[in-house]
């Protein structure tokens, strides 16, 4: 039995789980930002802020949360400020059981900052320098057990989701896979990854806090595939301004490990295929009534309007010559 939606995560769930491991409370729980996980933050007896992560029911297995810890403990180890799983009782990972569901958890310290500005150079100057750091200690050692940037996982399954969903508006069906259809293949023909490495795998700016330098969360969507993926994120606004910004992260980022500079093109097929991604991960979460109340405007004609063109400009995106570095 799973409970795909977290219904049975009550806070007397929560507190128990956590007085299991010897962790009891001060404070009050307060929800963070997160849907796929269930994440709160407390202040406990010890007087410290912590943070404890529920994952969500099914998602993955513990040798892929455990290798995540690893990954995790290795970067800290190599002295790159991440917030990483708390050991307790001499595991990061554990289990509370509830009626039948497995509710898996990891304590982390509560870490604060502002968000990182993705247009301030002298910021993304740092971010590449640790994101190089990232690499170079993340190519000793493959994933055994994260999955992997893909076709069939990004683009294949995703499409066979969204031709299923009751969400997408049928009279908008025939104009949407209109577009995606060439989408995928496009971007079938133009991702051939080589190279892969271990991966922050999510490294946007809400993944980044700001206190005098960066601190990385989240490594929830780590997994194999190519280096670009931890860098394109970072980039804004028109290309001109998305050109530069890429230089000054792959100037920092040589300082510590080697940019292979024939990933330039897959920075759009990664687009390409987070955006399809992303679109069906709402779809197969409908169910979790966190989703409806969080993204009411997914089941509206609008949004799948809006992503009609978007994936239109996506297509002319993708047929274009990829950013090319001027050094």
């Amino acid at each position: 039995m799973t409970d795909f939606s977290f219904s049975g995560l009550s806070p007397d769930t929560i507190l128990d789980a956590l007085e299991s491991q010897g962790i009891f409370l001060q404070s009050g729980l307060l929800a963070l930002n997160s849907y796929e996980n269930r994440v709160y933050q407390f202040l406990a007896e010890d007087g410290k802020r912590y943070v404890a992560k529920f994952y969500r029911p099914g998602r993955w297995t513990d040798a892929q949360i455990l290798e995540e810890h690893v990954f995790a403990k290795a970067l800290v180890e190599s002295e790159i400020p991440l917030a990483a799983p708390i050991a307790l009782n001499g595991s990061t990972l554990h289990h509370h059981n509830v009626k039948g569901t497995d509710y898996r958890f990891t304590l982390f310290p509560s870490v604060g900052g502002r968000q990182f500005e993705n247009d301030n150079l002298d910021q993304l100057e740092w971010m590449g320098r640790f994101i190089g750091r990232i690499h170079q200690v993340a190519q000793a050692t493959p994933f055994k057990e994260r999955p992997t940037i893909d076709i069939h996982s990004y683009l294949e399954e995703p499409k066979h989701v969204l031709e299923n969903s009751s969400l997408l508006p049928e009279h908008l069906k025939t104009a949407f896979f209109a577009i995606l259809n060439p989408v995928i293949e496009t971007t079938r023909k133009a991702y051939s990854a080589s190279s892969l490495i271990r991966l922050h795998g999510d490294c946007h700016p809400g993944n980044i806090l700001w206190r005098d330098g960066p601190t990385f969360v989240d490594l929830d969507d780590c997994r194999m595939g190519p280096a670009i993926q931890d860098l394109w994120m970072m980039l804004s606004g028109d290309r001109q301004q998305q050109l530069l910004q890429l230089e000054t992260l792959v100037e920092a980022y040589e300082e510590f490990h080697t940019f292979d500079n024939s990933q330039l093109s897959l920075i759009e097929p990664l687009r390409a295929m987070r955006m399809v991604h992303y679109m069906a991960w709402l779809s197969r979460r409908w169910e979790d009534p966190a989703f409806p109340r969080a993204f009411p405007w997914f089941a509206e004609d609008k949004y799948w309007e809006g992503q009609i063109l978007a994936l239109k400009e996506q297509l002319a995106a993708l047929n274009e010559a990829p950013l090319k570095l001027g050094f």
